[in-house]
C-alpha cells in the first residue's frame, strides 16, 4: 500500500498540509464537487491530502473549447475500465464512486477546456481539473490520487510577479497559473510624492518602488517580470537589490495597458524561464554527478529520497512507473498487475511527494534528458 504523502506541489514546494479533525469529519460527511479552471496549488494542495482506497483519477487529453464526441465517448470508456475494477475488488463504495464519477463527467460536457481533463474521486473528495498541459489518457485506481500532471501544469504556469513600470508610476501584478492580477498589496500602485514643499526625484521615486517589491517578495517570494520603456528599465534593473530571480525584462511602456495586454507581452519571458529551469536542473545535475552527490535510476533514487539530503529531484515528463513498494518502504518492485490493489499505480508521483516534504526541488525535464537513459535522478545535499 501507498505511504501517504500531503505535500503539495508549487514553487518549488509548500509546507506538509493535513486536513484538520474538523475538515476531515466534514469531508466525511459531504462531497462537494470542486470544479477547478485552470490548475491551481490549492486543488493539488487538496488532493495530495487525500489518502483513501480506492482513490479514482481518469485523466484524458482534450482540445481546448467544448468536450466534444469523441472524448466524452473516450472518458466513458475510462469510466467503464474503473467500474469493471471496482466491481471485480467487489469494493463497497463501488456505486456511490461511480455516481459522483457520472456527475463530473455531466459538469465536464458543461465547461470549458484547455489541454487536459483530471478527475478524482474517493469516498471523501470529488474534483474536476482542467489542465493546461497534455496528459497520457489512464484510468488510474490507487490509495492516493495521481496529481503529478497537476505538478507539472503548474510548473508549466509557475506564479510570478510582473512590475509595470515609470518614473511617473509603478503597478504590481500577481499572476498565478496564467491569471494576471493586481497584488495583494498597499504600496501598490504607487506614484512619486509631490506636494507644494517638495517634488520626489525619480531617484526617490524609483528606490521606493524597489523597497515595496522587496516587502512584497518577502512575503510572496516568486520570479520578477520587469516591465519599462528604457531608459527606466536598465535603470531600475542595475540599481534594484530584488531581482535575483528575474524572469525576464520587458521593454515597452505599459503601466496603463490593459492587463490582457500586460500577459501577452511577458509570456514569452516565462516560457524562456521555464526552459532555462529545466537547464538549471540538468546542469546541477551534471555537477553534483561529479561530486558524487547525486544517484540515477529509479530504486537508486527511491532509496536516496529517504535517507539522504534531497536537493533536486529531475524527472523525464513522460515517465510512469508502476511498482510494489516493500513492507520496509526501502525498495521497490516493478509490477506488471497494475490493477492489483498492493500495486501503486505510479511510484514516481509517490516519489515527487516525497522529495517535496523533505524540501527538496522538482524539474520535470525532456524525454532522454537524463544521462544513461535513467529516466530520473536525484542531488543531494551535503551532510
Amino acid at each position: 500500500m501507498s505511504v501517504p504523502m500531503n505535500v503539495p506541489m508549487n514553487v518549488p514546494s509548500l509546507p506538509p498540509n493535513q486536513p484538520s479533525a474538523a475538515q476531515t469529519k466534514e469531508l466525511l460527511l459531504t462531497s462537494t464537487i470542486t470544479a477547478t479552471h485552470p490548475v491551481s496549488a490549492n486543488a493539488v494542495l487538496v488532493l495530495q491530502s487525500m489518502t483513501s482506497y480506492p482513490s479514482v483519477s481518469l485523466l484524458m487529453p482534450t482540445r481546448p473549447g467544448r468536450l466534444t464526441p469523441d472524448q466524452a465517448a473516450r472518458l466513458s470508456t475510462l469510466r467503464d475500465s474503473v467500474a469493471r475494477r471496482l466491481r471485480r475488488e467487489e469494493a463497497t463504495s463501488a456505486d456511490r464512486l461511480l455516481a459522483e464519477l457520472d456527475t463530473l463527467i455531466a459538469t465536464a460536457g458543461e465547461m470549458t477546456l484547455d489541454q487536459a481533463l483530471a478527475l478524482y474521486v474517493n469516498e471523501h473528495h470529488t474534483q474536476l481539473v482542467v489542465l493546461p498541459v497534455e496528459v497520457e489518457e489512464r484510468a488510474v485506481v490507487d490509495p492516493t490520487f495521481a496529481t503529478r500532471d497537476l505538478v507539472r501544469a503548474l510548473h508549466r504556469t509557475p506564479r510570478h510577479v510582473v512590475l509595470a513600470l515609470s518614473t511617473q508610476e509603478a503597478r504590481l501584478f500577481d499572476s498565478q497559473h496564467g491569471v494576471l492580477r493586481p497584488a495583494d498589496s498597499t504600496k501598490f500602485p504607487m506614484k512619486p510624492r509631490n506636494d507644494t514643499r517638495r517634488n520626489e526625484s525619480a531617484e526617490g521615486f524609483l528606490n521606493r518602488v524597489d523597497q515595496a517589491l522587496g516587502a512584497h517578495l518577502r512575503l510572496r517570494p516568486a520570479p520578477v517580470v520587469l516591465v519599462a520603456a528604457e531608459p527606466t528599465l536598465s535603470r531600475f534593473a542595475q540599481s534594484s537589490t530584488n531581482l535575483a530571480r528575474l524572469a525576464g525584462k520587458v521593454a515597452g511602456h505599459h503601466v496603463t495597458s490593459p492587463l490582457a495586454e500586460v500577459a501577452a507581452v511577458v509570456a514569452p519571458h516565462i516560457e524562456r524561464y521555464l526552459a532555462s529551469r529545466e537547464q538549471e536542473a540538468l546542469t546541477l545535475l551534471d555537477q553534483r554527478l561529479g561530486q558524487n552527490r547525486a544517484v540515477l535510476g529509479l530504486e537508486s533514487v527511491w532509496l536516496a529520497s529517504r535517507w539522504e539530503r534531497p536537493e533536486m529531484l529531475a524527472v523525464e515528463d513522460d515517465f510512469f512507473f508502476p511498482a510494489r513498494i516493500s513492507p520496509d518502504g526501502d525498495s521497490i518492485q516493478a509490477a506488471d498487475d497494475v490493477e492489483h490493489p498492493d500495486v501503486i499505480d505510479d511510484v514516481v508521483d509517490e516519489l515527487v511527494e516525497q522529495v517535496l516534504a523533505r524540501g527538496a526541488w522538482v524539474a520535470l525535464v525532456g524525454p532522454g534528458t537524463i544521462p544513461d537513459n535513467q529516466r530520473i535522478a536525484l542531488t543531494t545535499r551535503q551532510r
